[in-house]
């Protein structure tokens, strides 16, 4: 017999105990067991409730952004807006800003009237010692053309610059306007407000040579300074000016030049360039100021570069590079590693690289009528220069000097200059205003149609014509109002200051619009595409905002 069965004969009693004592121990562990499946069932119950009460409350805050906390309303950006003025004269100048910080950009411009807009109700005597009629600066909002501000700035002005990221005791961005009589007026670029106005004497006959140069801090205020070319007959004057309070620093200098100056200043590594007659001299902002204050200035971002130190005779001041030929204007062009100098004479345009004042290339060149190249991409990611002669405009590839492509337009005096867009596929459009004639037929009109063409790359036989125009045209634009997209021109019309006044009117035109009513010039007899085809795919063209 088995352990087991001799033990339960032997004590009966026992084994009912341990059979007991087991369905005992069963007992409490279903229990236990079942508590613990009943505590986790809970446990469950309240995960699932706190998920679901979790989700809920996600759903009601969703909602409330939604549909019930009014989001901030965006202006919706009208296709084609007008701005309109009585018996005024506009001036030459246009530029694009944000001004009400709204992500869409605005334009500023400049008229002179005796009165503004109704829409502010300014006159000259509101800034005290200004006749009327006088010189308004103002800012139009770029997505409907409402006013935003006016200001009465001088009685006439020379220049105008509205680039500048610091003026004021506030050191915020500003316009600069040089007017005549001579005086310096800096307006708030978000208000209209002017921060600052300063008399000056340039002398008799003056000329101001632009633009004007923002400069680092060297009187120490925490405000960047200015700098002004002014041309009196053969002699060139300096001036600096604190961007704080516009007084002047230090006395006026004057620069050593044989003959008189080409009219522009260019800006390149600290130093300044400018032609005069056969020469070009370039003088270093150290200097200037050294001259002006009779002090030596330890800035480190007014540093001189050695290699053009090499270059430039520190008695005369002449810059051994290019001496001969009657040069025309320079110019920056972008390089890979830093800015490089286009210099354009009666003969040739010739590219220097500006780190070893090697020559890239040269182009012989007839007449060019631009004072400033304009920049684009007719190969992806490959930038071009765009010259102008009186032959017509024609295409440069700033890398070779290689002419890329060209046009002839017959072309009225003081036509609008050209414009370009960049494009989502790494070239550009060309906005170029002329009037096209087909070959064979070159019966030239007395005066010419002021025709706005678009080209682009993708297309090298194919001209749009967006628009005619028989108004005097004085300013011309063409940007992107909004970051990659938007893509618009704005046109200022009306009679310049040597006219008598009449009607000025500022108008945006969004682009699109244009070409989707267009007409398709065949540069040649060859069609590659339809008509409306073309149209098509232009009119589906996307932008893109180069940084």
């Amino acid at each position: 017999m088995d352990n087991k069965d001799s033990e339960a004969e032997i004590h009966p009693l026992k084994t009912e105990d341990v059979k007991a004592q087991e369905n005992h121990e069963n007992s409490v562990e279903r229990r236990i067991v079942s508590k613990q499946s009943s505590r986790l069932s809970r446990l469950s119950r309240w995960r699932t409730a706190a998920f679901f009460i979790s989700l809920f409350l996600c759903l009601i805050i969703v909602f409330a952004f939604s549909f019930i906390i009014p989001c901030p309303e965006r202006p919706v950006s009208e296709r084609t807006w007008f701005r309109n003025y009585d018996n005024a004269v506009a001036y030459q100048f246009l530029a694009i800003e944000d001004v009400n910080e709204d992500k869409v950009q605005d334009v500023i411009f400049a008229f002179k009237a005796s009165n503004s807009s109704s829409s502010f109700n300014r006159s000259c005597l509101d800034e005290g010692s200004l006749p009327s009629p006088c010189a308004f600066v103002a800012a139009v909002s770029g997505t409907n053309g409402r006013a935003l501000w006016e200001r009465p700035a001088a009685e006439e002005i020379e220049w105008m610059e509205c680039d500048i990221k610091q003026l004021g005791e506030a050191a915020v961005p500003g316009c600069l306007v040089v007017g005549k009589p001579v005086s310096l007026t800096t307006v708030a670029l978000r208000t209209g407000e002017v921060l600052w106005r300063q008399s000056s004497d340039f002398g008799a006959n003056y000329t101001v040579l632009t633009p004007v140069s923002v400069i680092p801090d060297v009187d120490s205020d925490g405000v960047q300074d200015l700098i002004i070319f002014i041309a009196t007959g053969d002699k060139i004057k300096t001036f600096i000016h604190s961007g704080k309070d516009g007084r002047q620093i230090g006395s006026a200098g004057s620069l050593n030049v044989d003959g008189k100056s080409k009219g522009r200043i260019t800006y390149l590594l600290h130093y300044c360039f400018l032609c005069a007659e056969n020469s070009l001299y370039a003088y270093s902002l150290k200097d200037l100021y050294s001259a002006a204050t009779g002090m030596e200035i330890k800035l480190p971002s007014l540093k001189q570069d050695p290699q053009w130190e090499k270059n430039i005779d520190h008695t005369t001041h002449r810059l051994s590079l290019l001496s001969s030929g009657d040069i025309r204007y320079l110019a920056k062009i972008p390089g890979q590693s830093r800015e490089n100098i286009l210099v354009v004479n009666s003969e040739m345009a010739t590219l220097i690289n500006a780190q070893n004042l090697q020559t890239l290339w040269t182009l012989n060149t007839s007449r060019v009528v631009r004072y400033e190249p304009l920049l684009g991409y007719y190969k992806p990611d490959v930038l071009g220069i765009v010259l102008e002669s009186e032959i017509g405009p024609n295409m440069k590839k700033s890398g070779s000097g290689a002419v890329q492509w060209d046009l002839k337009l017959n072309s009225r005096a003081k036509s609008p200059g050209p414009a370009t867009l960049s494009t989502a596929d790494h070239r550009s459009a060309f906005l170029i205003w002329g009037e096209y004639q087909v070959p064979g037929n070159e019966t030239r009109s007395r005066a010419p149609l002021q025709k706005l063409y678009l080209f682009h790359p993708s297309y090298t036989n194919v001209l749009l014509e967006l628009r005619n125009s028989t108004d005097q045209i004085i300013a011309f634009n063409a940007t992107l109002f909004e970051r990659s997209r938007h893509a618009c021109y704005v046109l200022l019309r009306g009679p310049p200051p040597s006219e008598e006044p009449g009607p000025v009117s500022l108008m945006k035109r969004k682009l699109k619009e244009d070409v989707s009513e267009s007409r398709v010039i065949w540069l040649s007899q060859v069609a590659v595409d339809s008509e409306q085809y073309i149209r098509d795919r232009l009119y589906r063209m996307r932008f893109h905002s180069r940084v």
